[in-house]
C-alpha cells in the first residue's frame, strides 16, 4: 500500500496522514524529515544533500529520491508507506516511480483532497487563532502571506503532476471541506475497495 496525499497547503494532508498510519500500520514520510535523518546519520546520500544544504544550495530531486529509496528499505515500510507533500512537480513523480518501477513495487492511490482554495485562508487564519489562544508559537509557514505563496506554487508547480497520474488511473478524489472524520471515512472506503480487491471503483 503506497500512497500519496495530493492537495493544496491546508487540505489536512498531515493529520490525515498520521490517521491512515495509526489506523494501516504503514509509515508516514515526510521528506523534510528524511532528509535530516539521512544527514544525522551520515549515509552516503545524507552526505551528499549535508555538503549541498551547507553550501545554502537546494537539494536537488536526484538526491530526494535517493534519501526516499534509503528509508523505504526500512522495515516500517514493508507493508507500505504514505508520502506527503511529494512529489511537488511532474519530474519529481515521473522519478518517483521509476525509483520504485527498480524495486518492482509502485504507488497505489493518489488521494486528493478536494478542497475550495477560497475557503483555505479562513482555515489558516482560524488555526493561527487556536494556536495562539494555546499559547504556542505560529508556525512561519502560517502567515497569511507566506500561506498564499505556498498556495501559487501548489497551483503552479505541483497541480500539474495530476493529470500524470489521473492516466494511470491512480487518482482518488475526497471531498476535503468535510470534518477529519468524514474525510477519514472516504479514505477508508478507497483503502477498503483495495484490500477487497476492488481497485478503481471510486472515481
Amino acid at each position: 500500500m503506497i500512497i500519496v496525499l495530493f492537495g493544496p497547503p491546508a487540505a489536512g494532508k498531515g493529520t490525515q496522514a498520521k490517521r491512515i498510519k495509526d489506523k494501516h500500520r504503514v509509515a508516514h514520510l515526510s521528506t523534510g524529515d528524511m532528509l535530516r535523518a539521512a544527514i544525522a546519520q551520515g549515509t552516503d546520500i545524507g552526505k551528499k544533500a549535508k555538503a549541498l544544504v551547507d553550501g545554502g544550495l537546494l537539494v536537488p530531486d536526484d538526491v530526494v529520491i535517493g534519501i526516499i529509496a534509503e528509508r523505504i528499505e526500512s522495515e516500517d515500510c514493508a507493508k507500505g508507506f504514505i508520502l506527503d507533500g511529494f512529489p511537488r512537480t511532474l519530474g519529481q513523480a515521473s522519478a518517483l516511480d521509476a525509483m520504485l518501477a527498480a524495486k518492482k513495487r509502485s504507488v497505489m492511490h493518489v488521494i486528493l483532497m478536494d478542497v475550495d482554495q477560497s475557503r483555505l485562508t479562513k482555515r489558516v487564519e482560524t488555526r493561527v487563532a487556536e494556536t495562539l489562544a494555546r499559547g504556542e508559537p505560529v508556525r512561519p509557514d502560517d502567515s497569511l502571506d507566506k500561506f498564499k505563496e505556498r498556495l501559487k506554487v501548489y497551483n503552479e508547480q505541483t497541480l500539474p503532476t495530476l493529470p500524470y497520474y489521473e492516466a494511470q488511473g491512480k487518482v482518488r478524489r475526497v471531498d476535503g471541506m468535510q470534518t477529519i472524520e468524514g474525510v477519514g471515512a472516504q479514505i477508508d472506503a478507497i483503502l477498503s475497495d483495495e484490500k477487497s480487491g476492488k481497485m478503481g471503483a471510486r472515481p
